[in-house]
């Protein structure tokens, strides 16, 4: 497993259209499970898909191609060829949203409705279209040099450079699985339009904010790669609207709600200074405990997220049991700490 026994699967079939296709699918067939459950006209996940689909596949290319052109400059016919490989998450989203946008307007239906009745099965999409990315051996992360930490799946076995390289695409995929775990539960909840698709964004986001940081082949702009600044906005956004949609009417309790989300977001700026995330992760767990103080269930999600992003804190400052590995376990606590600080935020009494 350390490396893919081949590409294709059959014949000249390649490993990556096939897992993609098949996370699309997944993904229309659960849009159908929950278009009956939210009350939307028949066969509306299917003309969606119809759309969205084209919509996000051209969408992903045009995003990888933009930050990937020095790859494409020499030979612009290559960017047709979509089955070597080389979509973009964030662009396929940004392409679908749109198209689900268009739709709505045209149907005279809810965008929020749409984009919450999409969002579970297009986590789940990711999590089995990432292991396109190992079929191709790509969209791995930094080089692995212990020998101790060279084993599958914690690090993937590359050819071209014959070295370990950390699996960023196999964490990636595990994360949107707990993703969609989590969003599947929730959605059974009595939740506001919108409000699952803004969860998606928060969770995926978070998770792929810190697993970029792993990556080798990412585009900087200034000090941060261009998928954690599109990660860092789209989570903001949807922290933003979760809060606001969950205390529209308690001012006070919103406000400090912000403060302690706003200490939660610079914890990521300050990854690699120990001292400086203790002080950040002392401020939000006061602001955010003091925010939910009444209030049972979000005093415990705070408190738990509060726990495991120090538990990860001590690992990494201590580096045990190895220094790669403790920053992993720090990077995962911290990812997941994110979501559940705000999900702490926005729990009703």
């Amino acid at each position: 497993m350390e490396t893919p026994y081949s590409r294709t699967i059959i014949g000249q079939l390649p490993w990556y259209s096939v897992l993609v296709v098949g996370g699309m699918m997944l993904a229309v067939w659960l849009a159908g499970r929950e278009e009956k459950r939210l009350g939307l006209p028949v066969d509306t996940a299917v003309d969606l898909a119809l759309a969205a689909v084209p919509a996000g596949i051209i969408g992903a290319r045009l995003y990888y191609v933009l930050m990937s052109w020095e790859q494409f400059a020499k030979r612009p016919v290559s960017v047709l060829y979509v089955w070597q490989g080389g979509l973009g998450i964030y662009g396929g989203v940004i392409g679908g949203v749109l198209a689900v946008y268009i739709y709505a307007q045209r149907k005279k239906l809810s965008f929020a409705l749409l984009a919450d009745m999409l969002a579970s099965g297009l986590l789940l999409a990711q999590a089995v279209g990432r292991w396109g990315n190992y079929f191709n051996m790509e969209a791995y992360g930094v080089q692995i040099t212990d020998p101790r930490l060279q084993f599958f799946p914690l690090a993937v076995w590359i050819p071209a450079d014959e070295a370990w390289h950390a699996a960023t695409f196999f964490y990636e995929s595990v994360w949107n699985l707990c993703g969609f775990a989590a969003l599947w539960m929730m959605r059974a909840g009595k939740q506001k339009k919108g409000s699952i698709f803004a969860w998606y964004l928060l969770i995926y986001g978070a998770g792929r904010f810190v697993i970029e940081q792993l990556r080798t082949d990412s585009l900087y702009i200034g000090q941060l790669r261009a998928s954690q600044w599109l990660s860092l906005v789209l989570c903001i956004g949807a922290a933003a609207t979760l809060i606001i949609q969950a205390k529209e009417v308690q001012k006070a309790e919103r406000n400090l709600a912000f403060v302690c989300a706003a200490f939660l977001f610079a914890r990521w700026m300050a990854f690699d200074g120990h001292g400086l995330y203790a002080l950040l992760l002392v401020g939000a767990g006061v602001t955010g405990i003091w925010n939910v103080r009444e209030n049972p269930r979000g005093l415990l999600w705070m408190i738990t997220a509060m726990m495991l992003d120090g538990l990860g804190l001590a690992a990494a400052a201590a580096n045990w049991p190895f220094e790669t590995a403790a920053a992993g376990v720090h990077a995962a606590l911290c990812c997941a700490s994110l979501p559940m600080g705000i999900r702490a935020l926005c729990s009703r009494k």
